[in-house]
């Protein structure tokens, strides 16, 4: 049996690294990519890009404007002098916020009334239109704190020490800088993985039975749980050797930091590519062809990674589909890798994801070898 086993694993790696593409593909994509989407995937905006109406045209609101213009988040690209010029640059996309001061506005603070600011947003992404709202509010209500305290220091001095206000202390566990490239960078890695070895396991067996191969390995004297085991073992280690590039690659490159136990981490990827040969063998059973094979990973990728909680809460989705993130080891994958790197948990917190990914590894390979069988048969 080890013998065949170990005819069939050599087999197996020639044909993947005699290919230049290949061995491009396995080292090459998973770097870039990592690169690309450790840039690319954040929820933090700089330099949105904003124009100003300023009708009043005095100390006061040229002070409002000049919070802006100091701002990392906005890019004030106008002064502009009528409102129909602020509607026409954002539905041409060339502004995204408009800030419209009225005439009277300092007029309005030096009576102590309240001098209202249009704040037009393209909505379109309403992620940038929240998180911009949100950092307009933070300047506006600095502004407007710090000129109640200068007028009544220059109206009655002697009240600035009785006014009464609310210091917020801030103190993030495990983000200090509350850094969306942390939370995001252990996810990239998940999902990365997820994509390769589903994809290189699910290609290499229905590519075997496209060109014909498959039922000359199949006359020789391996059984077909060899052959399955020479199929799924190389790319198990080719997947164990990604995890641990890309996760090298985004600890050293983005200075993510790592704060948990290397073992808890590589007995979570063993368990997590279990379940994704497990994904891969089974849509080899279901597909004749690579074309066939492609599209139904791409059917089983997306939601994978939608319902992971990569990118949005799970808490936020409906009720009935929340129950669905269950069925992707994506899922608990996600809690393991940023458990223990941003955490340092162990294996006294993680054990239900692990056990978790154990399970849902142990039934996709189950059925995965009996149709397999079937498909042999």
């Amino acid at each position: 049996m080890f013998g065949r086993l170990k005819q069939m694993l050599i087999k197996e790696f020639i044909q993947v690294f005699r290919d230049k593409r290949t061995r491009f593909i396995l080292i090459g994509p998973p770097i870039i990519q990592m690169l690309v989407f450790g840039y690319a995937a954040t929820f933090e905006i700089h330099h949105v890009p904003t124009v100003v109406l300023d009708l009043d045209r005095s100390q006061e609101s040229r002070e409002l404007i000049s919070r802006f213009t100091s701002s990392p988040y906005f890019d004030v690209q106008r002064q502009l002098t009528e409102s129909r010029q602020v509607r026409e640059l954002i539905d041409r996309g060339d502004a995204t916020i408009g800030l419209e001061i009225d005439a009277g506005f300092a007029q309005k603070l030096r009576k102590g009334e309240t001098a209202p600011m249009q704040v037009i947003v393209d909505a379109t992404n309403s992620n940038t239109a929240l998180i911009a709202s949100s950092y307009i509010s933070q300047i506006a209500l600095g502004f407007a704190q710090s000129y109640q305290r200068d007028r009544i220091g220059r109206i009655a001095p002697q009240l600035i020490d009785q006014i009464p206000s609310v210091v917020l202390e801030q103190r993030p566990w495990y983000n200090p800088e509350l850094s969306s490239r942390w939370f995001f960078v252990p996810g990239v890695i998940g999902s990365l993985t997820l994509v390769l070895v589903i994809t290189l396991t699910a290609f290499a067996v229905v590519r075997e039975r496209e060109i014909g191969t498959l039922e000359q390995i199949m006359v020789t004297p391996i059984r077909p749980a060899e052959f399955i085991l020479g199929k799924t073992l190389p790319f198990f280690l080719i997947g164990l050797f990604d995890v641990s590039l890309i996760a090298t690659v985004g600890t050293l490159w983005f200075q993510v930091p790592f704060r948990g136990h290397i073992s808890v981490l590589l007995a979570g990827s063993v368990l997590f590519l279990l379940c994704m040969l497990g994904v891969g063998l089974l849509i080899s059973t279901v597909s004749s062809t690579q074309q066939q094979a492609m599209v139904t990973a791409f059917f089983f990728i997306m939601p994978a990674i939608t319902f992971s909680g990569f990118g949005f809460p799970i808490v936020t989705m409906p009720q009935w589909l929340q129950y669905l993130t269950y069925l992707s080891p994506l899922r608990y994958f996600l809690v393991v890798l940023r458990g223990t790197y941003l955490k340092g948990v162990g294996m006294d917190i993680l054990w239900p994801q692990m056990a978790a990914m154990a399970g849902l590894g142990l039934s996709l390979l189950t059925v995965a070898i009996l149709r397999f069988h079937k498909a042999l048969d």
